[in-house]
């Protein structure tokens, strides 16, 4: 293990005022979001948007890393700018400075015995794919694991059962030299409260970081991707950015190590703005003890995908949609942003 190049590209990820930019789906669920809009389900059409993303001037200001997915990952311009024609993602991100992320599991299927739970998959071969992405030039890899609460889930057997699969997630990267991101992501989906969430947050938390001990995880080589706490989407509570901000802080504060490589919210079901000021509270809380940013999808892409789906020609116009809710979540990482369009 290579404690130099981890703690280097951590540093490089948590940069102050920078955060990950998630471009991570699945073919299936990109082809989802494009048939919802009316978007051919090709793959010429989704190497067209990624490469509207990934070529997005100046977005190295305010994006440290980028998730691909193994399509993206081998994927390469077309109708670019002359000089960028035909170079591959991965060339252009180095050239950007951006650190090269990829998510290695592959996907989840349904946990035997326990109905309504998820187990996530991946682990066979998994070596062996980390050894190619490397070699094109990533630096960090991505895991997430999927916990759904309900009346009688999530079941200490599936807290468990992801738990280790995402720390032998991590000895594998660990193996081949790469910056794990563990999410254990906990949906907003159902009709739960707030304090149900952190309950169950909490606890998965706790079984996590005792699995990474137990298969001895370098934790400061490790970064988690976590959701906020937040009641079910089907709840109908009503809670404010302070509240959020002030139990999420509280849940990691006191169930994840402080020496961990660093902190990223994923924006989950939030809504956009929902997603910056509220990462923009907690960083106007105070002192913390580990690096605090954000790795959004959706929060951060939406507009630009509305916007290029409407105008397909308009590829700066999109871009520059796709730069400000950039630059809006950077300053929130940093306690600093405002909302005013543009800003």
């Amino acid at each position: 293990m290579n404690k130099e190049f981890l703690t280097k590209t951590i540093a490089q990820l948590m940069a102050p005022s920078k955060g990950i930019l998630a471009i991570d789906e699945s073919i299936s669920t990109c082809n989802k979001r494009f048939e919802h809009l009316g978007v051919p389900a090709t793959e010429e059409k989704r190497r067209a948007y990624r490469e509207l993303l990934i070529t997005a001037p100046e977005i190295e200001k305010y994006i440290s890393g980028f998730i691909l997915f193994d399509e993206t990952i081998k994927q390469s311009t077309k109708d670019g700018l002359p000089a960028q024609a035909g170079k591959s993602f991965p060339s252009i991100l180095k050239e950007k400075g951006i650190e090269i992320g990829i998510k290695v599991d592959t996907g989840t299927e349904d946990f035997p015995a326990h109905p309504g739970e998820k187990i996530t998959e991946g682990l066979d071969g998994l070596s062996k794919r980390l050894k190619e992405y490397k070699n094109m030039g990533a630096s960090f890899a991505k895991w997430r694991a999927v916990i759904t609460i309900s009346e009688d889930i999530p079941t200490e057997a599936d807290l468990i059962a992801n738990a280790d699969a995402l720390a032998r997630y991590c000895l594998a990267c660990k193996e081949e030299g790469l910056v794990p991101i563990v999410e254990p992501e906990v949906l907003m989906d159902g009709n739960h409260s707030i304090e149900k969430c952190y309950e169950v947050t909490a606890h998965n938390l706790d079984i996590l970081f005792a699995e990474l001990s137990d298969l001895d995880v370098y934790i400061p080589g490790v970064i988690l991707k976590t959701s906020m706490i937040v009641p079910g989407i089907d709840s109908g509570e009503k809670v404010s950015d302070e509240e959020v901000a002030r139990l999420t802080l509280k849940c990691l504060r006191e169930h994840v190590p402080a020496n961990i490589g660093g902190i990223v919210f994923l924006s989950g079901g939030m809504k956009d703005e929902e997603a910056t000021t509220r990462l923009n509270t907690m960083k106007k809380m105070g002192d913390l003890p580990w690096p605090l940013t954000f790795s959004y999808g959706r929060a951060i892409q939406n507009e630009a995908l509305e916007h290029w789906v409407k105008n397909p020609a308009d590829i700066s116009g999109a871009q520059k949609l796709l730069l400000e809710k950039a630059r809006a979540n950077s300053l929130a990482s940093v306690g600093q942003y405002k909302y005013e369009r543009g800003n």
